[in-house]
């Protein structure tokens, strides 16, 4: 792969390439274009690890994004003045580097569905047994699988590529570079891990993904499967520093670890404590100071990793992630299993969990069975019981006669983990009957 394709200003949909000017260049519209959208307003109301937050403090996935946003744009930028070093003039600056990156990471969440990981596992188990499996038995092995594997990545892919924007190709319209730099796993369904079932785009965006490899020059690894843009590495690397930094201070806001386990932890990460640090009295303030110089060393370490095995990246010869390459990655280790275990696995945690499943599960057995009425019907709503037509048009489009299977159950997918945490509880409680709305 090649840094002058890779870097492509062209968005997605247009024939040409934007100009990169100084004041404000193709990759900062991407950015303004993601943050002024509906889809990344509404992660403000979207579990990170802690559903519908006990402590306005903690880290919802809107404030997780601008975070991993801020960490990307100082990988980006870092990596960016030793590439240009190294291999001239790309028609970029260092900068552009930043931006990009900062672009895709604010959207690396975006298409997360309600109660986070928990929701897309009960997506794909609604689809693997029940009314979803029966719905989903005469459809194509691919896009059996995208439900069967249904994957916030892909739907985020859905999400600026088609669904945040009145055309219907090119979505948002963001750089060919931000797209391919967010594409986490550069495959459909078909070729996704049988363990994980990660993968990056639904069958009904595969030609959008496709013009948007072929563009920045993805190495092509098969049929459908290409290598991962070289500066997604910095994307991971940004979500995996604020993961492993954040849970601890939000730990220990929560209450559920002590200052000394939270201060001996970061202490481990840090390569030496500043002397300034003895002048800080309060705890909270503490812990944010050490917080703050972890990541700091952390973007260090990480651009080191990826400027050490540049060309690996960019022959997809690289194995892992940048941080799992770093002095630090045994303790990393420590901590993740560590706050898995006093932080995240709680009775409050699995109680959401709990309610959750109700939720996604009651709101796709309603959507579904009126669609699938539909379908049944042949669009004619006379034929259908008054209650489904009622959930139709809950619906933000109304459905179209003819309308393959495949295509509306992805428009009820888009609807349902296009929802916040309270606003899938508000519709459950309504379909329910058990909410007061008077």
């Amino acid at each position: 792969m090649q840094w002058s394709r890779l870097l492509s200003a062209q968005r997605l949909g247009h024939e040409t390439a934007e100009p990169v000017t100084p004041s404000r260049n193709p990759f900062q519209k991407d950015w303004d274009r993601v943050v002024f959208c509906s889809a990344f307003r509404r992660l403000q109301d979207k579990t990170q690890v802690h559903s519908l937050p006990e402590s306005d403090y903690v880290r919802n996935r809107l404030t997780h994004s601008l975070e991993v946003s801020s960490v990307g744009r100082s990988l980006g930028a870092q990596v960016g003045e030793v590439i240009l070093a190294r291999h001239g003039d790309l028609g970029v600056s260092a900068a552009e580097f930043g931006h990009i990156v900062a672009a895709a990471c604010l959207g690396h969440d975006i298409g997360n569905p309600p109660f986070g990981h928990f929701g897309e596992a009960t997506v794909q188990h609604w689809f693997r047994s029940g009314p979803g499996a029966a719905l989903i038995q005469d459809l194509t092995e691919a896009q059996r699988r995208d439900f069967l594997h249904f994957e916030g990545n892909a739907q985020g892919f859905r999400v600026m590529a088609r669904l945040q924007n009145w055309r219907d190709a090119g979505g948002l319209r963001l750089t060919c570079a931000t797209l391919a730099t967010f594409m986490k796993y550069p495959f459909g369904s078909s070729k996704a891990d049988p363990q994980k079932g990660k993968f990056g785009h639904f069958v009904a965006e595969t030609a959008l993904f496709e013009e948007m490899a072929r563009n920045v020059g993805l190495l092509a690894l098969g049929q459908d499967r290409f290598a991962r843009h070289p500066l997604t590495e910095l994307v991971e690397a940004a979500d995996d520093i604020c993961y492993s930094v954040v849970d601890i201070e939000d730990g220990f806001k929560l209450g559920r670890i002590t200052f000394a386990e939270a201060e001996g932890w970061l202490k481990q990460l840090l390569r030496q404590v500043p002397p300034r640090y003895r002048e800080i009295e309060d705890e909270t303030w503490k812990i944010a100071y050490l917080r703050a110089k972890v990541i700091g060393d952390l973007i260090d370490l990480a651009v080191q990793v990826f400027l050490d095995h540049e060309t690996e990246i960019l022959n997809s010869k690289f194995e892992g992630d940048l941080l799992s390459r770093t002095d630090r990655a045994p303790i990393l280790a420590e901590i993740a299993t560590f706050t898995r275990s006093r932080i995240f696995e709680t009775r409050e945690r699995f109680q959401t969990e709990v309610m959750g499943g109700e939720v996604l599960t009651s709101l796709l057995d309603a959507f579904c069975s009126a669609h699938h009425a539909y379908e049944l019907a042949r669009g004619e709503l006379n034929k259908m019981a008054p209650r489904q037509r009622a959930l139709l048009r809950l619906m933000p489009q109304k459905p179209k006669p003819g309308l393959g299977r495949y295509d509306w159950l992805l428009t009820v997918t888009d609807f349902i983990s296009g929802m916040t945490d309270s606003y899938a509880l508000r519709q459950f409680q309504r379909l329910r009957g058990l909410q007061d709305r008077s």
